[in-house]
């Protein structure tokens, strides 16, 4: 696994590397309908990892809450308006792109239409998943989301 609350686990970062490299904030939504299915999204063309499934997001903007956030991505990408949202976990991953933080919330209201605004594909998904390659940087929760359910999850 490459992703830990704590960080990541590539080679430990030299501090010139750390100063030069910052973080990228993301506030991240796991959507889950009352039959435990959460939903998953494509990343959209253009895009590092487009085709990749992940949870829908987006970044921070400067003064925004990840709340905020969160309630803008998600009706600027797919139309829906989130009720209430708060930091469940958070992560962090190294991609070659980007070092992100990932602030994880778990999502139960919504209203509107899904709209996918961006190209992208939606598909609502239990455990085990059927949708693949999944991002990276989500395995971390789709294990603490499978062993809620008591089950077990492997990254393809």
């Amino acid at each position: 696994m490459v992703d830990s609350v704590a960080g990541s686990a590539a080679a430990p970062a030299t501090p010139a590397a750390t100063t030069a490299r910052k973080h990228t904030e993301v506030a991240v939504g796991i959507l889950l309908r009352a039959d435990g299915a959460m939903l998953l999204c494509t990343r959209p063309p253009g895009k590092p990892y487009a085709g990749y499934w992940e949870f829908p997001g987006g970044k921070l903007e400067a003064g925004e809450t990840v709340e905020q956030a969160l309630r803008r991505e998600l009706l600027e990408e797919l139309g829906v308006t989130i009720g209430a949202a708060s930091v469940w976990k958070v992560t962090e991953h190294d991609y070659p792109h980007a070092l992100v933080r990932l602030h994880w919330c778990k999502v139960w209201e919504w209203s509107g239409e899904f709209e996918m605004r961006e190209g992208q594909t939606m598909e609502w998904q239990q455990m085990p998943l059927t949708v693949s390659p999944v991002l990276p940087g989500a395995y971390p929760v789709l294990q603490w989301l499978a062993e809620e359910r008591g089950l077990e999850y492997s990254p393809e």
